[in-house]
C-alpha cells in the first residue's frame, strides 16, 4: 500500500471509514462482519482508522477500539468531538457543541472507549457557528499538550476558517466529502490545504455509493439511511444522474479497472496531499476499494472523467437546507 503524510504521521493513501459499521446507512453489519472488514483492511495495508464520537452515539469507537486494540502500534487513529451523542428526556440526540468544556469531555469519553491513551488525529468534527473557531481549536490544542492527542484536524470547513484555526495551532488535516460529483472543496479548501502543509482526506469518495454502479434503485434504501434525505439522492434526481453513468462505466473499461477504482484513483490524483477514505462493510467492496492505490489513472482519463461527472453535470444538493446550514463550505 503507498502511504501518504497528514502532519507528523505515514498513512496509507486510502483509509478506512469505519462510520457504515454503527451508523447511517441503515441495517448495520454484524460485530463479527465489522471486524473481519477491519482486519482484512489491517492485512491488506491499510494503517489509517476513522471513527468519531457521533458514530452509533459512542458505539462505533467501543468496537473500533476493541478490534484494533492488540494492533494500536500498526495504525493511525482517527477520531471526532464537538458534535456528539447527548441524553434528553425523549432520548439521545446528536448535538454540535464546540465549547471547550464540550470538546474536553468528548475527548476524554472517545480515549475510554477507544481504550487508549492517545487519539492519533482528533478532528472537530463541525465547527460550532456559536462558539469562534479560536476557542474551539484552543481547546484541541490543549487536549495536544496534555497528550491525549497527536495532531488535529478539522471537517468541513471552508479555507477562510481553515486559516483563522491553523493560526491558533497547526491544523494537519481537513476532512471533508470529496469525490468527482462532490466538488466544494476545489474552490478554496483544497488549495489552502497544500499552501499549509495540511492534507485533504476525502470522505465518501465513492459518492455514497453512486460512483460503484450498483446504486440503481434508491426506493430500496433502508428507511433510516441517511441518503433518504439528501436531495441528489431523492428518485427523480437520483434518475437523472444515473444517466452520467454509461459513460463512466464504459470509461472504467477503458482504464482496465472498476467504477469505484476509477473513482477512487481519481480522487488520489488530485495530489499528494490528499487520502482517500472509503468505507464498507464487505469483504468484496474492501479488496476492490483497496486496489484502486496500485492504479496509475492516465491523464486522459482523469480529464475524461472530469468532464463527464462534475459541479455542472450532477443533479441535486449534497445536503438538504437543514443539514447544509451546519457545514462551513463554500457554495458551488
Amino acid at each position: 500500500m503507498k502511504s501518504r503524510r497528514i502532519g507528523p504521521l505515514e498513512v496509507s493513501c486510502i483509509g478506512l471509514g469505519c462510520m457504515g459499521f454503527s451508523h447511517a446507512y441503515g441495517t448495520p453489519p454484524s460485530p463479527e462482519q465489522a471486524e473481519r472488514v477491519m482486519l482484512e483492511a489491517l492485512e491488506r495495508g491499510v494503517t489509517l482508522f476513522d471513527t468519531a464520537a457521533l458514530y452509533g452515539f459512542g458505539t462505533n469507537e467501543t468496537l473500533v477500539g476493541r478490534v484494533l486494540k492488540a494492533h494500536r502500534s500498526r495504525i493511525v487513529l482517527a477520531s471526532k468531538g464537538g458534535m456528539a451523542g447527548v441524553a434528553f428526556a425523549d432520548g439521545v440526540k446528536r448535538v454540535i457543541d464546540g465549547r471547550p468544556e464540550a470538546i474536553r469531555r468528548n475527548c476524554d469519553d472517545s480515549l475510554r472507549r477507544l481504550g487508549t491513551d492517545v487519539i492519533d488525529l482528533y478532528y472537530l468534527h463541525r465547527w460550532d457557528k456559536a462558539v469562534p473557531i479560536e476557542d474551539s481549536v484552543g481547546a484541541l490544542a490543549d487536549l495536544v499538550r496534555a497528550g491525549k492527542v497527536r495532531a488535529l484536524g478539522l471537517s468541513e470547513v471552508s479555507a477562510a476558517t481553515l486559516r483563522r484555526a491553523h493560526a491558533v495551532h497547526p491544523i494537519v488535516a481537513v476532512q471533508s466529502e470529496y469525490s468527482l460529483w462532490s466538488r466544494n472543496v476545489e474552490i478554496g479548501v483544497l488549495g489552502a490545504c497544500r499552501e499549509l502543509g495540511a492534507t485533504l482526506v476525502a470522505f465518501s469518495p465513492l459518492a455514497r455509493g453512486f460512483l460503484t454502479g450498483q446504486l440503481r434503485d434508491v426506493a430500496a434504501l433502508p428507511p433510516k439511511d441517511i441518503r433518504r434525505a439528501m436531495p441528489r439522492f431523492e428518485p427523480a434526481t437520483y434518475a437523472r444522474n444515473l444517466e452520467l453513468l454509461p459513460g463512466f462505466a464504459a470509461l472504467a473499461r477503458e482504464a482496465g479497472c472498476t467504477m469505484a477504482q476509477l473513482a477512487l484513483a481519481w480522487v488520489l490524483a488530485q495530489g499528494e496531499h490528499v487520502v482517500a477514505l472509503p468505507g464498507t462493510t464487505q469483504l468484496a467492496h474492501l479488496q476492490e476499494n483497496l486496489g484502486a492505490a496500485a492504479l496509475e489513472l492516465a491523464a486522459v482519463h482523469r480529464a475524461r472523467a472530469d468532464a463527464l461527472i462534475n459541479q455542472c453535470t450532477v443533479a441535486g444538493a449534497r445536503y438538504s437546507a437543514g443539514n447544509a446550514v451546519e457545514v462551513d463550505t463554500e457554495p458551488y
